[in-house]
């Protein structure tokens, strides 16, 4: 016993390097590749009608009886059949085909700090508006808490491209749309959120830490030099002197002016002093306060757009080199792994209490 205590000892320390190797060799490929650019991407666009049709007729094989899909089979040939001959009539009659089916397209976007996936939805739409009319429709599945300011500016103005070429835009919210996030969302003609997703966070905010008392404690001199009375304003290893924090304070006051105001533009109905707090409502809240327009989950709001509509799912993807993923793919196990680990634990602190 006392041996395989020592084994299991050994193996738990073995693979405990192992993990960390993989994890550090991961994490160095992922930063290198992540910092390599790449022009050669594509475009892959999915129809979500075909995908909603292949997962009932999964249900109906496993549901139905041999007798009850002959029956579904010998329905849909009866109908197929009827719409071929239609059509042959209209054409025969010298009308048009049949009248052109709505498209709806889907993009997604998470946004990170630096919403950098703004760089993929860019291509998206260029993509889109070479297709799209009028009478279609852009749907985006946006998840985001935020971040750089400039960064999500860029991604409403893409969003902007949209609602400036007549083309109706849908920004769906399933979990979070707040401060850059709704930045982008408010430019929608119609925002839909689920019950409990987190919308607004109208406010502005920057901190940083300040090491200047800590450095003067160990003799150390920090000199920093600029030309331009506020080209530095507050820093994180000098002295911040008041006037330098007032100014820091007044360029972030006139950011969320300028946050105010695009919002306002793009929900007129919005009381935006009330609003422009920089607090958070979930779905039914944000209804009451005109931030969003529908509670609702995208999933429901997709399939029930299938109905009467050509969907179609389109996304821009680089193409990764070998190494991209495998450092993608030893990262994704490390996060993985860390996750299952904060859930083990979480679940032993409910336990306990």
């Amino acid at each position: 016993m006392e041996f395989l205590a020592e084994y299991g000892a050994f193996l738990l320390k073995a693979v405990t390097i192992v993990v960390a190797i993989l994890v550090v060799i991961g994490g160095v490929v992922s930063i290198s590749m992540r910092n390599r650019r790449s022009d050669d991407g594509e475009l892959v666009v999915k129809k979500l009608n075909d995908e909603l049709d292949n997962h009932k007729e999964d249900l109906e094989y496993a549901l139905y009886s041999k007798e009850e899909l002959k029956a579904l089979e010998k329905d849909k040939k009866k109908e197929d059949k009827a719409k071929e001959k239609a059509e042959k009539k209209r054409l025969k009659d010298g009308l048009e085909a049949t009248d052109k089916r709505k498209r709806v397209y889907v993009l997604d976007f998470d946004g990170d700090i630096q919403a950098s996936q703004v760089e993929l939805m860019r291509q998206e739409i260029t993509a889109v508006l070479t297709m799209a009319t009028a009478e279609d429709e852009v749907v985006v599945r946006l998840e985001s808490g935020g971040g750089m300011v400039h960064s999500y500016g860029l991604g409403a103005s893409q969003l902007k491209r949209i609602r400036d070429h007549g083309i109706p835009l849908t920004v769906c919210v399933d979990k979070v749309a707040a401060s850059g996030g709704y930045m982008m969302a408010c430019l929608a003609n119609r925002i839909v959120a689920a019950p409990f997703a987190i919308i607004g966070s109208i406010g502005v905010v920057a901190q940083l830490p300040n090491f200047n008392r800590l450095l003067k404690k160990h003799d150390v001199d920090y000199e920093l030099f600029t030309a331009g009375e506020y080209k530095r304003t507050v820093t994180m290893f000098g002295h911040n002197s008041e006037k330098a924090k007032d100014k820091f304070q007044s360029d972030l006051e006139d950011t969320h002016e300028l946050f105010k105001h695009h919002v306002k533009q793009s929900r007129p109905g919005v009381d935006i002093e009330a609003v422009a707090t920089g607090d958070i409502w979930y779905g039914q809240q944000a209804l009451d306060h005109s931030l969003i327009d529908e509670v609702g989950t995208s999933d429901d709001y997709l399939v029930t757009a299938c109905a009467s509509s050509d969907v179609y799912s389109v996304r821009y993807e680089h193409k990764k080199s070998l190494q991209e993923k495998l450092g993608l793919a030893v990262q994704k196990g490390a996060e993985g792994a860390f996750t299952r680990l904060l859930t083990l634990l979480n679940k032993q602190q409910q336990t306990k209490g």
